[in-house]
This record gives structure tokens, sequence and C-alpha cells, in this order.
């Protein structure tokens, strides 16, 4: 059986706000989140993300945007072309709490691509997220 969801919690020491900005706009996405990152911030947008150092880009599409405490987007599962009806969604909820904000990431969707590629896939992002949100939580850190 193949795993279906990623799901990853932290509690960030920034108001939701400064969170918010950080996943969706460009300028905040390209400090934690690959090296390049454009964004047309509204349903049905695009979203283009760029990893220099993997020589890696995928572009999704933004299907939710609730500011500031939702925002989601559809992408490409692992490797597999950008127009394959298979894609993840990758949905980032926020929740202002007394020492900053608790977001949640979830990824789903992987279980509907072949075994191997779900597979290859969840394993790579789900080492990914857990390097990301480290990132994010250095770049808010730093810039505050």
């Amino acid at each position: 059986m193949v795993a279906d969801r990623i799901e990853r919690e932290v509690v960030l020491r920034h108001p939701v706000e400064r969170v918010w900005a950080a996943l969706t706009t460009a300028e905040g996405l390209s400090r934690w989140f690959g090296s390049v990152a454009d964004v047309d911030l509204r349903p049905g947008g695009r979203a283009y993300f760029r990893w220099d150092d993997l020589d890696q880009d995928s572009v999704g599409t933004i299907v939710v945007v609730e500011p500031p405490h939702r925002f989601a987007f559809r992408w490409p599962i692992g490797e597999m072309p950008a127009d394959d009806a298979s894609q993840t969604l990758v949905e980032f909820v926020l929740e202002p709490v007394s020492d900053g904000t608790r977001l949640r990431v979830v990824e789903s969707g992987f279980a509907q691509a072949a075994a191997d590629v779900a597979r290859a896939a969840h394993q790579a992002n789900s080492l990914g997220w857990d390097g990301e949100l480290v990132d994010l939580g250095a770049y808010l850190d730093a810039a505050a």
C-alpha cells in the first residue's frame, strides 16, 4: 500500500500575517522554498518553483486562497509532466497561537500515481518538507 499523505505541523514564533507572506509571495517563497518562486495569488493562478541545487522546477495551480489562514495548490507528482492528471494537493493552514503561528502542511494524493512513482515521490517530498520547514523557520527568524 502506498502512503497517500504527508502531514507536518510546526509552531513558528511569528504572527500569522508574516507567515502568510512567506508562504504566498514570490519574495517570501524564494527565501525558503527552493531558489526562485513566482506566484499568481488567486484560484486558478500559476505557482512556479525552481530548485537550482537540484536543477528541478515545478509548476502548480493555486486552488485555495483564504488570507491569512489557508492556501493550497496542486502540482505534479514527482517527475511527472506538468500536464499529467496525477497531482498532489499541498495545503497550508495557519492558526494563531499564544506563541506565534501553528502551521499545518498536508500534501495528499500520491496514491493516484503508479505505485513506484508514488512511493518515490512520497519519500522525496517527505524529506523535502522536513528540510523546507526548517528553512522557513530560519528565514522568518533571520528576518525578524
